[in-house]
């Protein structure tokens, strides 16, 4: 799953907000799970793309994890910088927390009305039941303005066209990154077409930036078995510059020579991985 502080990387708070995500989340806590909810729980802690909320007691527990996925559809929806994918409920005691400034509350959507005013809920189930009904009432109002299912997670999302979230678009560059940093560890020989014909999606431009990833990433391991002046165990080093020089050098596999070897790794890099190879073959 992706990093927080991927998430993160490129999103900056307005002047004077909290700095972290856990206190954005605090303050935003009583809109995303309605007022009755949030006084019988709390977000504790963000980690590893998990938010551990603290609740009262079992019951509370038991019946908010029956709307976990409410929750989180209405955390991605106002906060996906948070990253969050999973909540973990744990029964503990809310301890009375600093008074923090509360975020601006959205507009409602034209055409919408707000629910009257209704007394305290009696239970953790009728509290539960009118959050549900007030996640049902924005989902009705969004779908009257247009809004779109994502076809990936189903969260509504306002851009037009129907697409993808920006949570899943980034989840799904990143998993055409992997398969195409496998496909050209394996077969670094097949080029954009070759590699975009196993892995659906890939882009060009997306192609050429996992390349120089990888390029950089294997050149950094070939370099410290340089400067060490030694292999590793499992000689992977071996396995890494084959794919490497295919790569680098774009040149097919049956037209490589020992020269281009030499050529793209340096003397001393090629005589520390084929070295002993090449005398033992001269020898016979």
């Amino acid at each position: 799953m992706r990093k927080l502080s991927d998430a993160l990387s490129q999103w900056a708070p307005e002047r004077g907000a909290a700095r972290e995500p856990i206190h954005l989340l605090e303050a935003a806590w009583p809109e995303i799970v309605g007022a009755q909810v949030a006084a019988n729980s709390h977000p504790a802690r963000i980690g590893e793309g998990t938010l551990v909320v603290t609740v009262r007691s079992s019951a509370w527990s038991h019946q908010l994890s029956f709307l976990s996925e409410h929750v989180l559809r209405a955390l991605h929806a106002r906060m996906p910088q948070a990253g969050v994918e999973r909540l973990r409920l744990r029964v503990g005691r809310l301890t009375a927390r600093p008074a923090r400034a509360a975020l601006p509350a959205r507009p409602a959507p034209e055409g919408s009305r707000r629910p009257q005013e209704r007394p305290e809920a009696a239970t953790a189930g009728e509290a539960l039941a009118r959050f549900r009904e007030g996640v049902e009432h924005r989902q009705r109002a969004r779908r009257g303005l247009g809004w779109k299912e994502c076809p990936t997670c189903g969260a509504l999302v306002s851009d037009a066209g129907g697409g993808p979230c920006v949570t899943c678009r980034s989840a799904g560059v990143a998993e055409r990154a992997a398969a195409a940093a496998r496909t050209m560890f394996e077969a670094p020989w097949l080029g954009f077409a070759g590699t975009a014909a196993l892995v659906d999606g890939l882009k060009q431009e997306e192609y050429e930036r996992v390349r120089a990833a990888l390029l950089a990433r294997w050149w950094d391991v070939l370099a410290r078995a340089r400067s060490a002046k030694r292999l590793s165990r499992d000689g992977r080093e071996r396995a890494i510059a084959s794919s490497y020089v295919v790569l680098r050098s774009k040149i097919p596999p049956e037209e490589i020579v020992p020269a281009t070897v030499r050529n793209v790794l340096g003397d001393e890099l090629h005589e520390l991985l084929y070295g002993n190879a090449e005398r033992r073959a001269g020898e016979r």
